[in-house]
């Protein structure tokens, strides 16, 4: 990283273990965080469900796209490649014919899986109750003939 201006008197930024700390750590309400990416792959929708499904064992991508319904070939192998660049999951190819591809979660991975599975359970836990507000929101949207958000 090149730092263009530096205060006299300014440790380097690899001499500072806490300006170090806090660059590795990252600031996610910062607009420019990396930590942003992360956060994207692994709570979009696909994301989610993957590492949710992956949690239980290692799938071929065939397995993993008939376990989690309604996602497209095309965006299953696009949050694989996240996921896999983000160094939480892990794609091993078997040189055999016909090609042979399995995917698993790294540790960093599992670590990951069990806080958004934990967040899932809570949605389906919630979900009643979530049901039961969004409808009564709609109502009252539309007695005060308000449009739907």
């Amino acid at each position: 990283m090149k730092v263009s201006a530096k205060a006299p008197g300014t440790p380097p930024i690899d001499k500072d273990p806490a300006l170090l700390g806090r660059m590795r750590r990252g600031r996610l309400l910062a607009a420019a965080c990396p930590s942003r990416e992360v956060l994207k792959h692994v709570t979009s929708r696909w994301g989610v469900l993957v590492l949710v499904v992956l949690e239980t064992r290692v799938h071929r991508f065939s397995e993993l796209r008939r376990a989690i319904g309604g996602v497209s070939e095309r965006m299953l192998a696009q949050t694989l490649q996240w996921l896999e660049g983000d160094g939480l999951v892990d794609r091993i190819a078997y040189d055999v014919v016909p090609p042979h591809v399995e995917y698993r979660l790294t540790p960093l991975g599992r670590e990951a899986a069990e806080k958004v599975r934990a967040l899932a359970d809570w949605i389906e836990d919630s979900l009643p109750r979530i049901l039961e507000v969004q409808d009564q929101r709609s109502r009252e949207n539309v007695a005060e003939d308000r449009p739907l958000p």
